[in-house]
C-alpha cells in the first residue's frame, strides 16, 4: 500500500494532505524519515507521524442510502453537498465503492478496506448491480437487444446486462460495468432522458428499507455472505463412488 493511501486510512486526512506530511519530513518507517510518495508499506513496517505511532483502524464496511443532491467525492475537493456529510465524524477514512452522480441515488458501500475495494471495483469482478430506472416516456422494448449487445458512448463501451419493464416508464436494469453516467447515455443514444435512477442491489445485497440518507455498518458475518473472496463459494468435488458390477447368477433372470 502506499503510503499516503496507509496515513489516509488511518484518518490523517485526505491523501493530498497526507502527502504534505511526508513532503515535510513528519513521517518514518522503521527508523528512516522518508520523503518519498511512492514509498510502500506493509503491516509488519513501524509507521511514526511526528513521533507517535501511526495505528490502522478495524475494518469498517457499511452501506448507505444516498439521496439525490450528494457527490460522491472527497469533501475537501468540493464546496458542495458529499456523502461524506452523512457519515458519522468519528469514523476512519473511508471509500465509495462504485460511485453514483449526483441525480441518482440509492445503494452506496463504503469502507475502509482497500483490499475489498479493489476486489468490487475491478473489471473482472463483474459484480452485478441492478438499478430502477424511470424514463420520460414509454420504452420501446425492441431496443433491448441493441441495450444488452452494447454500443460505444463517451466513457467506452457500454452494455447492459439485461433489461426488465416494471412498467411503462419504469424499468430494472443490471449492470456489470460502472462506466461514468453510463445508464443515462445509454437511454439518451434513443431519445429517453431518465428522471429518476436508484440504485437498489449491489451483488446479493439490497437495499431494502434503509431510509434515505441512512447508513448501517455490516458485520464481518454479513460482508463474507455478501462478498465472499474468490474461490470462496467453490465446492469440493468428491470423487464419484466406484461402480462395483453385481454377479448375477443365470437362475436370477428367471421369471
Amino acid at each position: 500500500m502506499r503510503l499516503n493511501q496507509y496515513l489516509a486510512r488511518a484518518g490523517f486526512g485526505s491523501r493530498r494532505a497526507c502527502e504534505a506530511l511526508i513532503l515535510e519530513g513528519s513521517v518514518t518507517i522503521n527508523g528512516h524519515r522518508l520523503r518519498e510518495l511512492a514509498t510502500r508499506v506493509s503491516a509488519d513496517d513501524n509507521v511514526l507521524v511526528n513521533g507517535k505511532p501511526v495505528k490502522q483502524p478495524l475494518s469498517l464496511v457499511a452501506i448507505l442510502h444516498k439521496p439525490v443532491g450528494y457527490l460522491c467525492t472527497s469533501p475537501d475537493a468540493t464546496n458542495e453537498k458529499t456523502i461524506y456529510d452523512l457519515l458519522p465524524a468519528g469514523w476512519p477514512r473511508v471509500v465509495y465503492v462504485g460511485r453514483l452522480d449526483k441525480d441518482s441515488e440509492g445503494l452506496l458501500v463504503v469502507t475502509n478496506d482497500g483490499n475489498l475495494s479493489q476486489r468490487l471495483t475491478h473489471p473482472t469482478s463483474k459484480l452485478r448491480k441492478t438499478y430502477i430506472v424511470t424514463i420520460d416516456k414509454e420504452f420501446d422494448f425492441s431496443l433491448a437487444p441493441k441495450m444488452k449487445k452494447g454500443f460505444p458512448i463517451e466513457e467506452g463501451f457500454a452494455k447492459m446486462e439485461d433489461v426488465f419493464r416494471v412498467g411503462p416508464r419504469t424499468l430494472k436494469v443490471i449492470l456489470t460495468q460502472g462506466l461514468k453516467r453510463q445508464i443515462r447515455e445509454m437511454f439518451y443514444k434513443f431519445g429517453y432522458e431518465v428522471k429518476r435512477l436508484v440504485r437498489v442491489q449491489i451483488g446479493t445485497l439490497m437495499l431494502d428499507k434503509l431510509a434515505v440518507g441512512q447508513h448501517r455498518v455490516l458485520s464481518q458475518d454479513e460482508v463474507q455472505r455478501y462478498f465472499p473472496p474468490p474461490g470462496a463459494n467453490r465446492t469440493v468435488k468428491k470423487p464419484a463412488p466406484k461402480m462395483v458390477r453385481a454377479k448375477i447368477s443365470p437362475e436370477s433372470d428367471r421369471g
